[in-house]
């Protein structure tokens, strides 16, 4: 057999773990059956509760995935792996199959590589960490709140601060921006009569005008487990919204109690450092308390962030939102305010409140920030 083969047959033992034994017997070298060892007792929880039988020959306390023993389990697969492929396999461990002795010590927490995936997880956890990991829980909520505003800050500014002005020219190349008859004109020296085509070497783009909005908007995001990832993008949507000239944004989080986390909306991180995921849900009594934040109703747009899986009487969550509309406030109700736009919610409530005139979706942050500039544009 050849080298190449003998390798290839290696990986798929590793991948396919014990149950490959039988056919492929003595294909791993001492250092790979260490290998084959550490990634058992992780990776052999994917058949619990599949009716697979665990193998009654492992030793107790060795490989059986109950008895894993986590900081030397650590060290091995530190010590068998390069850097990148175990930070993919302690990240599967928090994620896939909730070791969450993990994130007890905050070098590991460290180690991990930022992801919303990983930061949904903690959140989902915080409850249960010690102080002495809330500095690296501070740090991943500074690193993936930052990357999810270098994606998204640019994009929602152009679709809430300015207007096309098509007498003035821009540097920002952006499609949005894109004036078509200007190009051609300015391009029309670069026609090929042979191709039949014009060469565009020089495109032209219209700049933006701010407008002034005179807004206030109330996002009210519900702090239910099922919500996490759209939470954390909420508080970051809040931070880019708070920097908006004359846009005032008031934030209010809630499950059965109502924080209200205005003063730190301009700030992810604080905002994200205070929630406190799981526990009930009553969804009126938020809406409740922000009917009392409004000032000028017509001024106002009010969105709701949550699953619609109301714990208290539904009944007193359609009244209330039907006062905000009735005082003239823009209501949308968001099922999820993420990159993936993809939710699990009560489709009876959501139902319920739409056919009092809440309008409905479930979608990305750059979706909302052009819904919202329909709407303030009227």
């Amino acid at each position: 057999m050849s080298e190449s083969s003998r390798k290839q047959l290696a990986r798929w033992h590793l991948i396919l773990g014990k149950f490959s034994q039988p056919q492929f017997p003595n294909s791993l070298t001492p250092e790979q059956e260490q290998m084959a060892a550490a990634l058992e007792p992780l990776y052999s929880r994917s058949y619990q509760g599949r009716g697979v039988r665990q193998d009654a020959r492992l030793e107790k306390g060795s490989l059986d995935p109950s008895q894993l023993n986590v900081p030397r389990w650590l060290n091995e697969i530190r010590e068998l792996f390069p850097r990148q492929t175990c930070e993919r396999i302690t990240s599967h461990a928090l994620e896939r199959y909730g070791l969450t002795e993990l994130v007890s010590d905050p070098e590991i927490l460290d180690s991990l590589t930022p992801s919303t995936e990983l930061l949904s997880t903690i959140l989902s956890l915080k409850g249960q960490l010690g102080n002495e990991v809330m500095g690296a829980v501070r740090r991943l909520i500074t690193q993936v709140a930052d990357d999810i505003r270098q994606r998204l800050e640019q994009p929602i500014r152009n679709a809430l601060t300015g207007k096309l002005n098509r007498f003035q020219r821009s540097h920002l190349k952006h499609s949005s921006n894109f004036d078509a008859k200007s190009t051609i004109r300015r391009n029309l020296k670069h026609w090929d009569p042979q191709r039949k085509q014009l060469i565009v070497e020089s495109p032209r783009f219209f700049s933006r005008v701010q407008r002034h909005l005179p807004w206030e908007v109330i996002l009210c995001v519900d702090q239910s487990g099922s919500m996490v990832n759209s939470v954390i993008h909420a508080a970051v949507m809040a931070g880019i919204l708070a920097s908006l000239p004359l846009l005032r944004v008031k934030l209010v989080l809630f499950d059965t109690s109502i924080v209200d986390a205005s003063e730190y909306a301009s700030d992810p991180i604080e905002v994200l450092m205070g929630v406190q995921l799981g526990g009930g849900t009553d969804i009126g009594q938020a809406v409740r308390y922000c009917e009392q934040l409004v000032v000028q109703p017509r001024r106002t747009i009010f969105v709701l962030l949550s699953d619609f899986c109301e714990g208290a009487d539904p009944r007193l969550l359609l009244s209330a939102c039907h006062r905000l509309q009735e005082a003239g406030v823009k209501t949308l109700g968001l099922a999820a305010l993420d990159e993936t736009a993809n939710p699990w919610y009560d489709e009876h409530i959501a139902g319920q409140l739409a056919a009092h005139g809440m309008e409905i979706a479930a979608i990305t942050p750059n979706e909302f920030a052009h819904w919202l500039a329909g709407e303030i544009q009227g």
